[in-house]
């Protein structure tokens, strides 16, 4: 714990110089969630779980809701992996979350990974989506929610999707029932495309709410097509941390750039320039700026803009009293992690 603490107290004093971390208009949209990028894969760099990269960038966003007037709280949680060996090794890892209050209990849940792999520096996957986050949780100060919003940023997502499994795990069944939706936001930068996908009655209709609002607002998002038949259209795999929420039966909606038209189709290969760019050493700001001029201001400005708008304007069906908790996924089942297994031997 005074490990914990000792970070924390660091991390507020890189959010005080940091003048760049504003709270935006929506023309500067992306600006504020490009500064939280550049710190967290720039200053701090890999945040692999278990780290003191992984604490110290869990330190910087519990700050950062601090300042921005919530009440965050640090979960703790803990895990073993077993070498080939036959080596036993406990590894500690934290979750954040922080609750917005809206006009009604009922929780919309938005979650993103704030670790990465050792290669790169993450800014892809996952400072693109914890800056977003970031950014629309200093947005919606003073704004009036339909729902509370609840920010979750999970640890060692790049491990087994062990963050959100333990915060899903720690849940109580009327928990479950009490939320609305989860929003994944998962490598929002090197794509070539971007889109959002789900499934659940609230899921589909968050979906077409977003890819129709994003239209009429001039921005560029889609959905996946079907073009792999295990992955019917509009849908995605359950290789990030909206898996373990729809195990439990819960509507999810996920925000992603990447290309499904290239490679098996099935959304892993990120760009037809270079394949892909998550777990790489291409993962960094620079790369992804010098060689996609451009790209990293328009997802971030897309992105923010979508998250905001899905939270403060839901589609009319996700607020009608006979779509709550649960409806529209059929059954809790097991969490099945062959398609994160699938995709992270790639």
């Amino acid at each position: 714990m005074k490990k914990i603490c000792a970070v924390m107290a660091l991390a507020a004093l890189a959010l005080a110089s940091c003048n760049t971390v504003t709270s935006p208009d929506r023309s500067t949209a992306g600006e504020a969630a490009a500064a939280h990028i550049a710190y967290l894969s720039g200053q701090i760099g890999p945040r692999v779980a278990g780290t003191a990269g992984e604490l110290q960038a869990a330190a910087y966003v519990f700050s950062h809701l601090q300042r921005v007037g919530l009440t965050p709280e640090m979960r703790p949680f803990e895990y073993t992996r077993t070498a080939k060996d036959g080596t036993v090794t406990t590894i500690r890892s934290q979750n954040v979350t922080a609750r917005l209050k809206g006009e009604s209990a009922r929780e919309i849940i938005v979650v993103a990974h704030i670790d990465s792999v050792a290669k790169g520096r993450g800014a892809d996957d996952n400072a693109s989506s914890v800056g977003v986050m970031l950014e629309v949780a200093e947005q919606l100060r003073g704004a009036s929610l339909p729902y509370s919003v609840r920010f979750l940023i999970v640890g060692a997502e790049e491990q087994g999707l062990r963050g959100s499994r333990a915060y899903v795990a720690a849940m109580t069944d009327a928990q479950v029932a009490n939320t609305q939706l989860v929003i994944n936001l998962d490598s929002l930068l090197a794509g070539d495309l971007m889109y959002v996908y789900g499934e659940g009655n609230q899921g589909v209709a968050s979906r077409e709410d977003a890819i129709k609002w994003a239209a009429s607002a001039g921005l560029k998002l889609g959905t996946q097509s079907g073009l792999n038949p295990e992955y019917p259209a509009g849908t995605t795999g359950d290789w990030s941390d909206h898996a373990p929420f729809k195990a439990r039966g819960i509507s999810y909606a996920y925000l992603e750039a990447t290309n499904w038209n290239l490679g098996d189709k099935d959304g892993y290969t990120q760009t037809e320039k270079f394949g892909g760019i998550w777990h790489t050493d291409k993962d960094t700001l620079e790369f992804l700026r010098r060689e996609f001029p451009g790209r990293v201001e328009e997802r971030l400005s897309t992105f923010s803009q979508v998250l905001e708008h899905m939270l403060t304007a839901p589609p009319a069906s996700l607020t009608a009293a006979s779509l709550g908790g649960v409806a529209g996924i059929v059954q809790t089942t097991p969490l099945d992690l062959r398609d994160f297994e699938r995709r992270h031997q790639h």
